[in-house]
């Protein structure tokens, strides 16, 4: 959350950007259904971690049970997406070039982490269900049909 105020601070970014007329309201409109639809998934998500995985976002409680319910049928990476979906929008809204930038940056680090670090340590510790899962499931893009076990 604060880097995307101190860029929009930085770059000195208001809403609607440089656009005016119709493609400001319609920037305008587009990016707050993206930050709304990033809000709503991001709490979805956040819920399924507690209630069906039995733990947190937080690396010091991380769930204890994988979670492939609700968005996790279709994208391995949900709560990424759903950031990218905010930051999308903020950039719409205020129509910063910069914004993009750092979501696309976001979303490389993010890229790295999965691969290098997260889905590892997730074949370590849920094995062959999440070994069956990864398969069947998308990390970015999602599947339009739900993957059931």
């Amino acid at each position: 959350m604060l880097v995307p105020v101190a860029i929009s601070i930085g770059a000195e970014a208001s809403i609607g950007g440089d656009l005016s007329g119709a493609a400001m309201v319609i920037s305008i409109l587009l990016g707050l259904v993206s930050i709304g639809a990033g809000l709503a998934l991001w709490l979805w998500t956040v819920r399924l971690f507690a209630r069906v995985g039995q733990g947190t976002l937080a690396p010091w409680d991380p769930p204890r049970r994988l979670v492939i319910r609700g968005p996790y049928r279709h994208l391995r990476n949900p709560m990424i997406a759903a950031v990218l979906a905010v930051l999308a929008g903020e950039a719409m809204v205020l129509g910063s070039v910069p914004l993009l930038i750092w979501g696309a940056i976001f979303f490389g680090f993010n890229h790295a982490f999965f691969v290098l670090r997260e889905e590892p340590a997730l074949e370590q510790r849920f094995g062959d269900e999440y070994r069956a899962y990864r398969r069947e499931v998308p990390r970015w893009l999602p599947k339009r049909a739900a993957w059931t076990r």
